[in-house]
């Protein structure tokens, strides 16, 4: 036990030299431990405690519940783009090339800012998994989805520690982006059947999660081969998440959309009537989607004529 607290203390005074001592008081920053004891406790909870509580009970019906934290979503998505730009990607960053600027101008630390609530984002996303939990969709809740919300505010804080603002904030910029529009066909969804005539974009928003993650590896890499005064640790760890998203976002695509064209010209030609439609929040949180929308289609199958 010595030997781990010694452990412990020399971790910090490390964290406490080498990091931006702009974000060394803030709350949750002096240590890295808070969050991985938060990381690990929603793991515990999602994938442990939430299935046990639940199983003897009826599903929540949250669909008010929904609409409401997807607004709320939306306004905080659109608020950290906003910010973002205005801490510098609107007229003053490189997108070439931008170095942490740390000092105590107005602009620096309102990025700074920004960094530490898309932080703080990545703790709110972890609703998306609870409400799948309280209503019993626990098909929804698969490794690969609780390993990448409990990865995502330990990958951050390493960036508000110690890089808070410059040219990794782009992913965050293009995320926010995302979000807002992601956020916005969640709220839709949970709205009720009358909205589903607004939700035929689902295809395209995830090409559009798709094109993010090829603008972040480009910009990212690209310091690479260029000289910039920027952390190439934190070159590589942008790209590579930038890498695996995009090709867990393609094969979502190619299996949800390329093979559905296939396997629709290989049957006979149906038409489907919708015959009642029930919503739940989906996931497609800051990079990664399971592949479960909004909202759940039951349809009465109906053949033509003669078949």
């Amino acid at each position: 036990m010595a030997l781990i607290l010694q452990y412990i203390n020399d971790f910090h005074d490390i964290f406490e030299k080498h990091g931006d001592p702009r974000t060394n008081p803030w709350p949750m920053m002096s240590s890295p431990f808070p969050t991985l004891v938060i990381c690990l406790s929603y793991v515990y909870l999602v994938k442990v405690l939430g299935p046990k509580y639940m199983e003897n009970r009826k599903p929540f019906n949250l669909q008010k519940t929904l609409v409401l934290y997807n607004f709320v979503q939306v306004i905080f998505s659109a608020w950290l783009f906003y910010e973002s730009l205005m801490g510098g990607w609107l007229n003053y960053y490189s997108f070439r090339c931008q170095p942490v600027d740390y000092s105590d101008t107005p602009r620096a630390l309102r990025m700074v800012n920004v960094c530490w609530w898309y932080y703080f984002s990545k703790f709110t996303e972890f609703f998306d998994t609870i409400f799948f939990i309280l209503r019993k969709k626990f098909d929804h809740v698969s490794t690969l989805h609780v390993i990448h919300h409990g990865v995502m505010p330990m990958s951050v804080w390493f960036g508000v520690k110690f890089t808070p603002g410059g040219h990794s904030t782009f992913f965050g910029l293009l995320n926010t982006f995302v979000h807002i529009i992601m956020y916005t066909y969640y709220m839709l969804a949970a709205m009720g059947p009358q909205m589903r005539r607004w939700l035929w974009w689902k295809k395209y928003l995830t090409a559009l999660q798709m094109i993010q993650f090829i603008g972040i590896m480009v910009h990212a890499f690209q310091l690479l081969f260029i000289e910039c005064d920027y952390p190439r640790a934190f070159v590589w760890w942008i790209g590579m998440h930038a890498v695996m998203f995009f090709f867990l976002f393609k094969d979502f695509y190619n299996q949800s959309y390329s093979r559905s064209k296939s396997a629709v010209k290989a049957t006979q030609p149906v038409s489907t009537e919708i015959d009642e439609v029930t919503y739940k929040n989906g996931v497609m949180k800051n990079g990664y989607s399971n592949g479960h929308t909004n909202g759940r289609v039951r349809a009465r199958t109906v053949l033509p004529a003669g078949n």
